[in-house]
């Protein structure tokens, strides 16, 4: 399936999962409210954050009742400043209360991915390096999570394990060797890429011999890294992968490498503080 096709797919499903879970059988407290009454409301962030997830609110609220309107005043990607409204609303009160926690809380965790993502690669401004992603991410959440990494301007790695090849330690081993792994990997799927995970510079040598496309730098110090970009000689794609963070997040890149990988991107979201307000209600 493309990917564009699959994300409509999983959006599609995402908002039907949020609304079960969490209305399951009826919203009992909405019906303190007349069925009649009309309402408009407001959501607002509490931080700055780079917005992400208004497809899915979209499709909550399309799902839930088609009666509520949702105008936007951000798209997604945007930078949002603390205490900016970016969405109102308007349509049957209790519709809008029964939809808004299922609706804050995909925003608020695809804007926290959005935003981390944002702040890597603003550090990386001016390097030409790209900031990558990886498959650590909130168990059912993976391709809503790589859609805000692309948001946030960062790259995707491969999706899941069907698109890319990476070989790694245990790979090897079952395998023999990297030249054997790589070898297998060719005739399994020619037109997919391989990417090799290295931990020192015999097996750098080894997967610039076997013909890697991409070589995954594991916990590499700063030297070793030069070292290791000096080596490749522009031969195969280099990946920085471990010990990633605000510190050391530039000093990797100055090393040469091509991109830079990281699953705190995706696995220690933060999530962003955002409120719906509601401004009144009409019979």
């Amino acid at each position: 399936m493309h990917y564009q096709d699959a994300l409509a797919e999983e959006i599609r499903d995402s908002a039907a999962r949020l609304l079960a879970e969490d209305v399951g059988p009826g919203d009992i407290t909405a019906e303190l409210i007349a069925e009649k009454h009309w309402a408009r409301a407001r959501v607002i962030t509490r931080e700055d954050t780079v917005l992400c997830g208004v497809a899915w609110v979209d499709e909550l609220f399309r799902r839930l009742d088609p009666r509520v309107i949702l105008h936007w005043q951000a798209a997604d990607g945007d930078r949002l400043s603390a205490d900016q409204v970016f969405l109102e609303l308007e349509g049957p009160a209790r519709s809008l209360l029964t939809g808004e926690r299922a609706a804050l809380n995909l925003l608020q965790t695809l804007s926290g991915t959005a935003t981390r993502t944002r702040h890597y690669v603003d550090l990386l401004a001016g390097t030409g390096v790209r900031m990558l992603d990886t498959r650590k991410t909130l168990p059912g959440l993976r391709l809503a999570q790589k859609y805000a990494v692309s948001c946030g301007g960062g790259h995707n790695h491969r999706i899941g394990l069907y698109d890319a090849f990476l070989i790694k330690e245990n790979h090897i081993a079952s395998c023999g060797s990297i030249a054997a792994a790589v070898r297998e990997a060719r005739d399994i799927a020619r037109d997919l890429p391989v990417e090799v995970e290295v931990e020192s510079f015999e097996e750098l040598d080894q997967a610039l011999e076997a013909g890697a496309d991409v070589i995954m730098l594991d916990n590499f110090s700063l030297d070793d890294l030069r070292e290791a970009v000096r080596r490749t000689a522009g031969r195969a794609t280099l990946e920085a992968s471990g010990n990633v963070d605000d510190s050391t997040l530039k000093a990797i890149a100055a090393t040469g490498v091509d991109c830079i990988s990281s699953g705190a991107l995706t696995k220690d979201v933060k999530a962003i503080d955002l409120s719906m307000r509601f401004l009144g209600q009409d019979d």
